[in-house]
């Protein structure tokens, strides 16, 4: 009898120990299945990406501006969780895909789930139905974060095969490094070549690309990256948005472009308080001319956010009338804290509260009136 209760219970002890196991895996595989947003759609959605972007990054930033930055201007906060399909903490290739495509998948994947299969992403929705798409970084274009949102790879490292997405279904304006990634390939191939050949203007020069007014453009300013900013980038970044707007709005039908300040997570890699906070402010200058646009447009939605923290950045002094910042980081890589979100225009209200970065994709969608069946 004894042995039969004792059998019993540990039947029962298993069944409750596999539901609670399947409930964390059905949790981890689709953390947000619905999605409601109200209030008006835009037309245009610009969604900005801060690579590496915490909280105490946002406001280092703050600090060395004396008290302000251009974001504060988003009325509404929310936060991210940003864990990958296989990790606690991620990488910018998992979490980039699941803001773009809503899907959950394993660090170091672009453009795919866990089983290997392509998952379609907003930029690839905007331009099936007719919206003109834009991709601006300082990294690489072919880096991990702008690939995330056209590129379908087993691996982030693979920047050559990640190039031939730009001529197959590439945006209608791109602008970052990764020149060699084009032009100085292992298989000899010159992509520059068929970049013209789809109609684009291939430029190397800030200078030459700011002319453009109109038309497909493929802006690559470096061979590999960008330099950083306190190696003399320069406004590339925000000279950059103002040009991707400006050519995309052209389009009546609306349009969709990621922005990515890249180089903030290089800086917390580094632990290098200086550089994070430079990018911050470079990055920042970009939001002004994404909210500048957004507020004299007024059909267009503004989101900006960060893919993970990187650094584990702490504040722990500062003054705000001299602009002094006294950070102290607790790692090289990145951590699993959750992200901040702001958002403006059309549709922002929707972007509060605490949601997981699956979630951005399917509130863009929904303001979009796209559906995952089109």
């Amino acid at each position: 009898m004894k042995r039969t209760i004792f059998f019993s219970a540990m039947l029962i002890m298993l069944v409750i120990v596999s539901g609670c196991r399947q409930t964390a895996e059905s949790q981890l595989q689709d953390v947000s299945s619905k999605v409601l947003v109200s209030g008006k759609k835009p037309k245009n959605i610009i969604f900005m990406i801060g690579d590496g972007m915490g909280i105490s990054q946002v406001y280092a930033g703050m600090t060395a501006n004396k008290g302000h930055l251009n974001l504060e201007k988003c009325a509404y906060t929310g936060l991210q969780k940003t864990f990958s399909a296989s990790d606690y903490i991620t990488d910018s290739a998992a979490s980039g895909t699941a803001m773009a495509s809503g899907t959950k998948t394993k660090n170091g994947i672009l453009g795919k789930d866990t089983t290997g299969k392509d998952v379609k992403t907003i930029l690839e929705y905007a331009r099936d139905h007719g919206l003109a798409t834009g991709l601006v970084a300082t990294s690489a274009i072919t880096h991990a974060t702008p690939a995330s949102f056209i590129a379908h790879v087993k691996s982030r490292n693979q920047y050559e095969d990640i190039a031939r997405f730009f001529i197959r279904h590439g945006p209608d304006v791109f602008i970052g490094g990764g020149r060699d990634n084009f032009a100085s390939r292992k298989d000899g191939e010159n992509l520059l070549d068929s970049l013209k050949a789809q109609g684009y203007r291939v430029i190397f020069s800030m200078d030459s690309i700011e002319q453009v007014k109109h038309g497909k453009l493929a802006g690559l300013t470096a061979p590999v990256h960008n330099p950083p900013m306190t190696e003399g980038r320069g406004n590339m970044l925000p000279e950059a948005t103002a040009t991707a707007l400006n050519i995309l709005s052209n389009d009546p039908d609306g349009f969709f472009i990621m922005i990515e300040g890249s180089q903030i997570d290089w800086g917390g890699h580094a632990n290098d308080q200086k550089y994070v906070i430079t990018e911050m402010l470079d990055f920042d200058n970009a939001v002004k001319q994404a909210l500048d646009f957004a507020e004299k447009d007024g059909n267009t939605l503004v989101v900006i956010t960060a893919d993970h923290e990187t650094g584990g950045m702490a504040l722990n002094g500062g003054n705000l009338k001299t602009g002094k910042v006294e950070a102290a980081f607790t790692t090289k890589g990145h951590t699993a804290v959750m992200v901040p979100v702001f958002a403006y225009g059309p549709g922002a209200e929707n972007f509060t509260g605490i949601y997981d970065n699956t979630d951005i994709f399917r509130k863009f969608m929904a303001l979009y009136g796209f559906s995952a069946t089109d």
